[in-house]
């Protein structure tokens, strides 16, 4: 038990230690564009954020799905890759079909793989709302002074 909490908790915060890579790197590559993204035309140029924006998560989302993935296959829970990845994604997302299952002595880290996909998701809902928020509030901003 004290094992897969350990494991557990590791990938946890190393997918945290991801979101929060990631989200310094949005934030640098924002603060960059930003006289481009500040000039009219403003709503094309808001697509273009929620677009990079987007993918940017779905990388953040990969990484943690394959962290998980292949703690679980080095551990020699899972016996090939695809079921790894796959069992790893279903947690991650907590969809949770229930089709795949940890054995007993693993079990624990598919609640834990849950909780890690909840607080991945609540981060890249935040990162995303976050990022078109600061790029419209500029580009108001701009309009107003140039008004």
């Amino acid at each position: 038990m004290f094992v897969q909490i350990a494991l557990g908790t590791i990938l946890m915060l190393f997918s945290i230690l991801i979101a929060g890579i990631s989200f310094w790197l949005m934030e640098t590559w924002l603060l960059r564009y930003r006289p481009w993204l500040t000039r009219a035309p403003h709503r094309p140029k808001l697509i273009v954020v929620l677009c990079i924006a987007a993918v940017w998560i779905m990388a953040q989302m990969t990484a943690g799905v394959w962290a998980w993935a292949l703690t679980m296959m080095a551990l020699g829970v899972f016996d090939t890759l695809e079921l790894s990845v796959y069992f790893s994604l279903v947690a991650f997302t907590t969809l949770g079909f229930g089709d795949v299952l940890l054995p007993i002595e693993w079990r624990l880290l598919g609640g834990m793989a849950a909780a890690n996909g909840l607080l991945n998701i609540g981060l890249v809902t935040a990162l995303l709302v976050e990022a078109l928020r600061q790029v419209r509030l500029q580009q108001l901003q701009m309009t107003k002074a140039d008004s």
